[in-house]
């Protein structure tokens, strides 16, 4: 069951490496552009999280717009890391790609995404907007409770995320309508950031805005670093473990 559907997120893999050996550049500024994507969803975020501040429909209402990011990887076609998790590890269990070629290309991925995420993130800061006011405070505070995170909440947390996020992809390889891919889209980001779950790669930019515009806060580069690296892990054993390897059991003929 399913066998076709496996298959063909594992023929993308191999795709997805062969991209990247044959022009890494190429491959590079594809994920740039997804890092950067993200973060246009987690500025979105931000506006609206601000202004809906002591609302009780803040979290959900800012979950579903921040789904703006991933529609546009999905949409505009770009290498997102946490998806990555998934797609690449179901190419390595098939066999169509090597355990190394795919941890290559996530950490080439991984690299990408910061760098969009960092840009966009230093672009919006220039802009003055977050430098005062709700939105400003919703960064700041956001990144101030990011960092200060139990490292197991943390890495359940980011389990939970990449879950969903991986379950996106998944259902959008195995959807023909562009309308219901957005849709899953929004069910299962919007899910995510409504309970608080953590993203590496929005974590990315987000921790760089509050850090940019930190003022007297207690922001650190050492507890941004610390809450990447704990929501990273979290997001692979989420995207492999609870997706990838489940559904290459269910996709086996015997």
């Amino acid at each position: 069951m399913y066998l076709n559907d496996f298959n063909a997120v594992a023929g993308s893999a191999a795709a997805k490496a062969d991209f990247l050996k044959k022009n890494p550049a190429g491959y590079v500024i594809s994920s740039f552009l997804a890092g950067f994507f993200i973060a246009i969803g987690g500025i979105l975020m931000g506006f609206v999280g601000g202004i809906l501040t002591g609302l009780p429909a803040q979290k959900l209402v800012s979950g579903i717009v921040f789904s703006v990011g991933l529609c546009l990887v999905t949409m505009a076609g770009a290498e997102l890391f946490t998806g990555n998790n998934m797609v690449m590890s179901i190419g390595s269990m098939q066999k169509t790609v090597t355990w190394g070629q795919t941890f290559r290309l996530w950490a080439v991925c991984y690299i990408g995404n910061l760098l969009g995420s960092v840009v966009a993130a230093v672009i919006f800061t220039l802009t003055a907007i977050p430098a005062s006011g709700a939105v400003g405070e919703f960064f700041v505070n956001a990144t101030v409770n990011k960092i200060s995170g139990a490292p197991l909440a943390l890495f359940a947390k980011g389990i939970m995320c990449n879950i969903l996020v991986c379950l996106a992809v998944w259902c959008a390889s195995r959807m023909k309508s562009e309308g219901a891919k957005i849709a899953m889209n929004f069910c299962c980001v919007g899910t995510f950031v409504t309970c608080g779950f953590e993203h590496c790669v929005a974590n990315m930019s987000l921790l760089t805005i509050g850090y940019l515009n930190a003022g007297d806060a207690a922001i650190t580069v050492g507890g941004m670093l610390y809450n990447l690296l704990v929501v990273t892990l979290g997001n692979m054993v989420g995207g492999i473990l609870f997706v990838a390897v489940p559904y290459y059991f269910i996709s086996r003929e015997k």
